[in-house]
């Protein structure tokens, strides 16, 4: 099937890269829309029905009129003065308040984009007063506004809104300040924007800059990034159309991380390609191009296929998770590089043969034979010294995976540090009210025998929760309207986002809840700290689930691509050396060094996803290679330092690439992490696993690395 895709697309280039520009330019334009409509950002809507704040969720939503889709704002209103708020003050700013609530706050749109592609998210929020501080030096408005705050319409609304509430607050002497998960996504957002736009553009110069001084051809610096953008596109319309026809909700950050997925794997794909394609030009100059880029692409097609395959499995385990934010997250990623893996096979080998010989225009490398150059002597050494080489290589994978001692998980949504306005405002009203005062820790109870419920009935429950130790306030008892249903609104002096309050949460609290609830109801705890107790049990057990299947899937494929027992072992070994080096590191970095509360609750299933199936990637081109070479006469030593000659300049440069793509996810918001990580990884497993350690391995073992396969050639 591989062969029959590669010769089709090389027998009519043009059909093909013309079917490819007509999908990519239309799924590109619907793509954003698609994507805003299966996009969701409430972490509890993706935790099993099971999980105690799942339930909670679901009775604000059905007995309460909770808007899931909802997400809140807190505005802060004082004096500008400093002074302390008078009678007057508060019926101004109540006033003022109900003006607003009145106004339909309208999107603004961008000019560049066609209307028709965008939602409008145009709206008239909710706003209410919410509480004074007790030395009544500000008071809280409560503020809601429908849609995903990663939505570029919704932001662009709060940013109206919150820019009339300032003006309007303003001309009366007053000052404001908002808080919340969309202000602070929106001053995040804005105050990255510069290094966003910089490091894509410092991607692109570097892919650009690397092809050309690789190859030293205008088209091969240029046709890989238009290429993978081309495929990009039809993949993020694909992604979102799978999730229409599926029914499945994408978390916010998903398409951003797709894209960097495909930008860095697309280019290493169309990398292997035309470094074998300028290899075998020189080999052989008499045969037609297009015939070399059929025999190119075939060749090498079954490596890309192998590889694209084991991220598909890799990211398929996912499937099995109950945390729906990971199980949504495989198959979005597994459709998208399903769709890279088909234009790798179809326009990428297309435009090999449209181009032929003048895609390395103007360079003369295609006359001219290589010199032996770093790739050589990294051959000759490893070959010449592979026990040392292994010995190294391994002493640097164990240091930096001696950084997962003592590690710890943060469940918190992540954050760069950086004092936003948001979090001005957010720690000036927890000096005056306790921290969970904006984003409550809530307890639904419902009648079990359908009786009707008093708010006098909980009264003592309410009095056993204002006695757990790290509770500040008690709200009153609110009912719904059939008095079947009622909430309590805790406000906890610990961070919403700290373990202090999630082990509150899931001890304490809950106990309190279960002991002291009213006969004939049952009680559910809710809110952000309950929601992240329970996605770390959920995490939890999920990691126990996916790691093992994930690694006996890219097993089973190394094992039926390399017809070895021995050679995937080794494999899996060197990648899964790489995975704890670079989780080691890390935590180094950012617990230890940086003295943070941990590292992200989602970084160690990611991380293992992407630096084994990616890295695999690289370890299935050296051995695919190397094998290759063992086939021909002569020492296996000697056929190791070939592979390693040849294969040098595709991995180390699509390591590079793939590095620095990750590496712009530094720019957004509460990827620090990821974007670390992931470069990290991408870089050990390119440089050290398939360059060093693999080779090394193979120097030392020779063709009984293949065991029990016959060998591929005999010793010469």
């Amino acid at each position: 099937m591989i062969r029959a895709l590669t010769r089709c697309s090389t027998r009519h280039p043009w059909k093909v890269i013309a079917l490819w520009v007509v999908l990519g330019v239309a799924l590109a334009g619907l793509a954003p829309m698609l994507i805003a409509r299966v996009t969701q950002h409430q972490t509890g809507d993706f935790l099993p029905s099971g999980y105690d704040s799942a339930a909670a969720l679901r009775i604000a939503e059905d007995r309460f009129g909770v808007d899931p889709d909802a997400t809140s704002v807190t505005v802060l209103v004082a004096r500008s003065d400093g002074r302390a708020l008078t009678d007057a003050d508060q019926r101004l700013i109540e006033g003022k308040a109900a003006e607003l609530a009145e106004r339909r706050v309208v999107m603004p749109v961008e000019d560049d984009l066609p209307r028709f592609l965008v939602p409008d998210r145009s709206q008239t929020p909710r706003i209410a007063p919410a509480m004074t501080a007790p030395d009544r030096s500000f008071e809280l408005l409560s503020v809601q506004l429908a849609g995903n705050p990663t939505d570029k319409g919704v932001q662009g609304v709060y940013r109206t809104l919150r820019d009339t509430t300032r003006a309007q607050f303003a001309e009366a002497g007053l000052r404001t300040g908002f808080t919340g998960p969309l202000a602070g996504t929106v001053d995040s957002t804005d105050d990255t924007r510069t290094a966003a736009t910089v490091g894509s553009a410092l991607v692109v110069g570097l892919i650009v800059l690397l092809n050309v001084l690789v190859f030293r051809s205008v088209l091969a610096a240029v046709l890989p990034l238009l290429a993978v953008a081309m495929i990009g596109g039809v993949a993020g319309g694909a992604v979102a159309g799978a999730a229409m026809l599926t029914g499945r909700k994408l978390d916010a950050g998903t398409p951003g991380l797709i894209n960097v997925v495909l930008l860095g794997i697309g280019i290493d794909y169309l990398l292997f390609l035309l470094f074998r394609f300028r290899e075998h030009l020189r080999a052989r100059p008499e045969q037609p191009a297009r015939e070399a880029a059929a025999e190119v692409s075939a060749r090498v097609g079954t490596a890309i296929t192998s590889a694209a395959l084991t991220i598909v499995a890799a990211f398929a385990t996912l499937g099995l998770a109950t945390f729906g934010q990971f199980r949504s997250l495989g198959p979005a990623i597994a459709v998208a590089v399903l769709v890279m893996l088909l234009g790798s096979l179809t326009l990428l080998p297309a435009l090999l043969a449209a181009a032929g010989r003048k895609m390395f225009w103007p360079s003369r490398a295609l006359r001219e034979e290589p010199r032996d150059g770093r790739a050589a002597r990294l051959g000759a050494l490893v070959t010449r010294r592979p026990a040392a080489m292994l010995v190294a290589s391994l002493a640097l994978l164990a240091t930096l995976a001696a950084g997962l001692i003592g590690l710890r998980m943060d469940y918190g949504q992540g954050g760069s540090g950086t004092r936003t306005a948001a979090v001005a405002t957010a720690d000036e009203i927890s000096r005056a009210l306790p921290a969970g005062v904006s984003d409550p820790t809530s307890v639904y109870l419902t009648a079990t025998d359908g009786s009707t419920l008093t708010a006098a009935g909980f009264d003592g429950l309410a009095r056993a929760l204002g006695q757990v130790d790290g509770v500040g306030k008690v709200g009153a008892t609110v009912l719904n309207q059939d008095h079947r249903a009622a909430r309590i609104d805790l406000y906890p002096t610990a961070d919403p986002q700290s373990q202090r309050a999630r082990d509150l949460v899931s001890g304490p609290i809950r106990a309190a809840v279960a002991e002291h609830a009213p006969a004939g109801t049952t009680g559910h705890v809710g809110g952000t700290a309950a929601i992240f107790a329970d996605v770390s049990a959920a995490v939890d057990h999920d990691l126990t689930i996916v790691f093992p299947v994930a690694a006996v899937l890219i097993g089973l494929i190394l094992l039926l691509l390399l017809r070895s027992l021995l050679a995937p072992v080794v494999l899996m070994l060197s990648v899964g050396l790489g995975f704890a080096a670079t989780l080691g590191a890390a935590t180094l970095l950012f617990q230890h060094a940086l003295d943070g509360p941990g590292v992200s609750f989602t970084l160690p299933l990611v991380l293992f996803l992407f630096v084994v199936a990616l890295g695999t990637d690289y370890n299935i081109l050296i051995a695919d290679r190397i094998r290759e070479e063992m086939r021909r006469p002569g020492p296996a030593r000697t056929a190791v330092a070939r592979a390693v000659r040849h294969t040098t300049p595709a991995i180390a440069t699509a390591g590079l690439v793939l590095a620095g793509s990750f590496a712009t996810l530094a720019t957004t918001p509460g990827s620090e992490q990821v974007a670390f990580a992931m470069a990290l990884g991408i870089m050990l497993s390119a440089l050290v696993l398939s360059l060093v350690l693999v080779p090394s391995l193979a120097a030392l073992l020779g063709r009984a690395i293949w065991w029990p396969t016959r060998r591929p050639a005999r010793q010469g």
